[in-house]
């Protein structure tokens, strides 16, 4: 479909503009071809980053189930970070993806030097913050009948393994300033190869230095948490060496620390983005983290369980969260070119296809649920369980996708207050209540207490859809200088 004089609208003729139905929500080949040109790389490398997250969770499983237990631990503490760092960035990106539309490539290298910034701030606060709670973060997951002689091995190989993955922090933190950069402008390649190095990497050392292979020292869950290290560092050098070495294919970086400056009016207008997000991140982290809490009351075999489960339910859920992301890039590229038609049209599509794509996704989950614990050298039960929480995290799956893609759609129009709102808020006002009442003042088993929380995201749906139907996320945020 074409619309005539589509940048000359303003907002409000734009929002009445009607769709044809049809069209609102499926696409001819040329607008399948280019969703897929930006997805499909990031599909590759986060599909084979969790399967190599999945190979590394059943080595450090053929340890045993309190050092698996140790590692699930921590990396979720960790994950906070991580998600703290990737929605501080967003903020930026939300302008760095307009920018792109736009054709202002100095807008775009200043959000980037905003992200320098923001990732270097939120890394020393965790260095910090890890350093000094570490021990007692750790102590908050160990269920209080657990015996003590299981509570100090798991406590001791937790610590150990936070020691090292720390080093991790900075390497990630600025592989994420460029490589969020890059995919912003749509060249996702570059850190598709990165990742894809970095995991080969990770795999090789996690066999040497877990296990003591070819004369390696046998480390355990160090030497898995030092091959996590080594590969982020790698994958850094890729992303910025490659970057800078090919500035016409990458034009931004040319020029980009001729200054660390950020124009104040710029510098304002991120920073009213960044920290929704990042309280959103934190927040949302948070209460993953606290939902794990609440399931750990039931016992390590929960806990054993659950990490089983999301590091299997990750490889699947690549497809639906990276259609996700290419929502925002893709939407916030026809914002910043004041196409706000087509962004309509291209949030709506998006969402079908994600929908879809996610029925025939949690089809094959369910299928393998019976098969993949098996591979993990646990008690049978432990194994049970997972297989059960695979089967209901993939029904719920639809559910995630069509609350995914509103995300990222009130995202790229900067309405990152609402997406506060509504995903931090709505884990702490629904989901972590419902499951803190079931596991302490019930005796419903885990496995109905897991599906009566993933079912709160049908509240999510209805909330989602009416926001994004209404319109309030199609804005161009960067038709005015902010470089002054």
């Amino acid at each position: 479909m074409r619309v005539e004089n589509e940048m000359k609208m303003t907002r409000e003729e734009a929002l009445a503009y009607k769709i044809p139905r049809k069209e609102a929500w499926f696409g001819d080949k040329d607008f399948y071809i280019k969703v897929l040109s930006v997805t499909l790389p990031m599909i590759a490398q986060n599909t084979l980053t969790n399967v190599v997250g999945l190979l590394d969770n059943v080595m450090v499983g053929r340890i045993g189930t309190y050092p698996m237990s140790a590692v699930s631990i921590v990396n979720n503490l960790v994950l906070i970070f991580y998600l703290c760092i990737w929605g501080a960035l967003a903020g930026a990106g939300i302008y760095g993806t307009q920018f792109f539309g736009k054709g202002d490539l100095e807008g775009v290298r200043s959000t980037m030097r905003m992200k320098l910034w923001t990732a270097a701030i939120i890394t020393g606060t965790a260095f910090i913050l890890f350093t000094v709670l570490g021990e007692t973060l750790i102590g908050s997951y160990i269920a209080a009948d657990t015996t003590p002689e299981a509570a100090a091995l798991t406590m001791r190989h937790a610590k150990d393994y936070l020691r090292i993955i720390m080093v991790s922090f900075i390497p990630f933190g600025l592989c994420q300033v460029y490589s969020g950069t890059l995919r912003e402008s749509g060249k996702t390649r570059l850190p598709m190869l990165a990742g894809m190095t970095a995991m080969v990497v990770n795999f090789i050392f996690n066999l040497l230095l877990i296990f003591g292979y070819l004369g390696f020292p046998r480390l355990g869950v160090v030497g898995a948490a030092l091959a996590t290290a080594l590969s982020r560092f790698v994958e850094l050098f890729i992303v910025v060496f490659f970057t800078h070495r090919n500035k016409q294919r990458y034009p931004f970086a040319e020029g980009l620390y001729r200054t660390l400056l950020v124009p104040s009016k710029l510098a304002g207008k991120t920073l009213a983005k960044i920290l929704p997000l990042l309280g959103n991140e934190f927040l949302w982290s948070a209460g993953q983290a606290m939902l794990l809490q609440c399931f750990s009351v039931r016992g390590l075999n929960v806990v054993a369980a659950m990490n089983i489960t999301h590091t299997i339910q990750n490889v699947f859920m690549e497809v639906f969260l990276s259609m996700g992301y290419a929502v925002g890039v893709l939407c916030g590229q026809e914002l910043g070119a004041n196409r706000l038609v087509t962004a309509r049209m291209t949030s709506s599509r998006m969402t079908m296809f994600s929908v879809l794509s996610s029925v025939g996704v949690a089809g094959l989950m369910i299928a393998v649920s019976p098969i993949v614990p098996h591979i993990y050298n646990t008690e049978p039960e432990i194994r049970a369980l997972a297989t059960t929480f695979l089967i209901i995290y993939a029904a719920c799956m639809p559910i995630e996708a069509y609350t995914n893609a509103a995300y990222f759609t009130l995202r790229s129009g900067g309405k990152t207050l609402i997406t506060f709102l509504f995903d931090a808020c709505f884990v702490w006002l629904f989901s972590v209540p419902t499951a803190f009442i079931l596991t302490r003042f019930t005796d419903l088993h885990i496995t109905g207490v897991l599906t009566c929380v993933l079912l709160m995201g049908i509240i999510k749906c209805l909330v989602g859809h009416v926001m994004v139907s209404r319109g309030m996320w199609v804005n161009n945020i960067v038709a005015d200088n902010l470089l002054e």
